[in-house]
């Protein structure tokens, strides 16, 4: 079995994305879904769909970001929150 650094991806509520990426990043994002899809024993997860857990997982990961993170100010995040 592949170690993915993904593990399944929940059927959660559908987000609309609006983004343009290069065709060689597409066609990864398509080999991995499908990879990912039989992994876990299921069809092909779309591209669509990976790319909110592989951003939740690079910023999780990100050391350097959180540590700049903890630095910023108090009032400084509460201006970046929506």
């Amino acid at each position: 079995m592949t170690k993915l650094k993904l593990g399944p991806i929940p059927d959660n509520k559908p987000v609309k994305l609006n983004v343009e990426v290069p065709a060689e990043l597409h066609r990864d994002l398509i080999a991995y879904g499908a990879i990912l899809g039989r992994e876990a024993g299921q069809g092909p997860i779309e591209p669509k769909k990976l790319i909110v857990p592989m951003l939740e997982r690079f910023i999780a990961t990100d050391r350097g970001f959180a540590k700049a993170r903890r630095s910023l100010p108090k009032r400084e995040m509460a201006k970046q929150e929506p």
